[in-house]
């Protein structure tokens, strides 16, 4: 290898004696790579004991060989490239796959293969690097800005964890199942976890009409809204639905529009219901109650404290025991949950249920049994409201305690 070819002038003596003609021997061919090399020597340090190894073995004459000379040299330099040319095959290879991938286009650009949009779930989040941009506009987020992907990746180089967290969020979200196959399915996506911002219970039930099963779900509706009813949605109510719809990329009406429930549930339903499946809202059915109840107040209680306490226990608010979408479609209501929410208010020593029955003349007093049975879509209701009480009252007698 290291000896130089000598160039040969031959003449021809029939000829021109002074035509010649100059000649260089060609090297050696270089014997056949044997079935013994191993394809697995990647790094700098194999491939130069490859190398010197093979030089020694093609030329068993030479007895010594140093770092200066200069085929020692030439196998250091072609093992480094060698080496950084591996690395750049691994890196390439690496950025493949989601598990392996290291730079932060390569991670977007792969949870994006499997549905996953890091990018506008971000942005939707306002989770970081977007979280400074929580402005809102006449009830409209900001649009994304034309920087958003560049920031995504920058965050995601300065914060790798957050990073992984994505990595990690992608694939499970593809194994998560989304669509409405059974029942119970129905009320699982509205009721959640996640809970549809709008809806407090659901129940689902299939019906034969004569052709095919047809799914209805009845739903308690946040605010105990009706289905068909144009409403004016709180601001930070339409804004929690909004993000619902747009991180699932389900459609919306506009606000503007004032839209019903069933606007707003129908476009969900169809988005996740099976292929060929209809199916249909219904209002829930509200069964108004009539409490009679006497309660005995604590020698050191004022009976009015005692009777603000005991409005809010048996209220509609968010602790009340008639709170929307406490009691679940069908939930029999029996006296023995009712005492023992007002029993365990201060100030309350007894209390006596002298009268409790569903409202009309037609249905008994339960108060001895204590169970007023419900079935199907009908939930107890008791709003206590003077202007509508057919969706039920109570009558409290206090006795004892201080007066005031």
């Amino acid at each position: 290898m290291a000896d130089t070819p000598l160039p040969v002038l031959s003449y021809n003596a029939e000829g021109c004696p002074d035509c010649g003609r100059r000649e260089v021997p060609p090297p050696r061919v270089l014997p056949p790579i044997g079935d013994d090399f191993d394809w697995d020597v990647r790094d700098y340090d194999g491939l130069r004991l490859f190398m010197l190894e093979e030089l020694a073995a093609r030329f068993p004459s030479r007895t010594r060989w140093t770092p200066a000379d200069v085929e020692v040299v030439l196998a250091e330099i072609l093992a480094s490239q060698l080496d950084k040319l591996s690395d750049m095959l691994d890196r390439i290879a690496a950025e493949q796959t989601l598990a392996t991938a290291r730079r932060p286009e390569s991670v977007r650009r792969l949870l994006g293969l499997v549905g996953h949009d890091a990018l506008g779930l971000a942005w939707r989040r306002r989770e970081a690097p977007f979280e400074l941009d929580a402005r809102v506009i006449s009830g409209v987020p900001d649009p994304l800005p034309s920087n958003a992907r560049g920031r995504l990746e920058q965050y995601w180089l300065d914060h790798p964890d957050k990073m992984d967290e994505a990595r990690t969020a992608g694939p499970r979200q593809i194994r998560t199942q989304r669509r409405m196959v059974t029942l119970a399915d129905y009320a699982q996506r509205l009721e959640g976890p996640p809970r549809h911002p709008l809806v407090q219970r659901a129940f689902a039930w299939a019906e034969w009409d004569g052709a095919w099963q047809v799914v209805r779900v009845a739903v308690i509706a946040t605010g105990r809204r009706a289905l068909d009813t144009f409403a004016d949605y709180p601001d930070d109510l339409w804004q929690a639905i909004d993000a619902f719809h747009d991180e699932r990329e389900v459609p919306l009406p506009a606000r503007s529009s004032k839209p019903s429930v069933r606007a707003v549930l129908q476009p969900f339903l169809d988005t996740y219901r099976m292929v060929g499946q209809p199916v249909e809202l219904v209002d829930a059915v509200e069964v108004g109650v009539v409490l009679f109840l006497s309660v005995q107040v604590g020698r050191h209680h004022f009976q009015s404290e005692v009777r603000h306490a005991i409005e809010q226990a048996l209220g509609t608010g968010p602790a009340g025991f008639f709170r929307p979408g406490r009691l679940r479609f069908g939930e029999d209501l029996r006296a023995s949950d009712i005492i023992q929410a007002l029993v365990a208010l201060d100030g309350v020593d007894n209390v006596c249920l002298n009268r409790f029955k569903r409202l009309g003349d037609r249905f008994p007093d339960q108060s001895s049994s204590g169970h007023i049975a419900l079935e199907g879509l009908e939930v107890a209701v008791c709003d206590n409201n003077p202007a509508d009480l057919a969706r039920g009252y109570y009558r409290l007698v206090l006795h004892g305690g201080r007066r005031g």
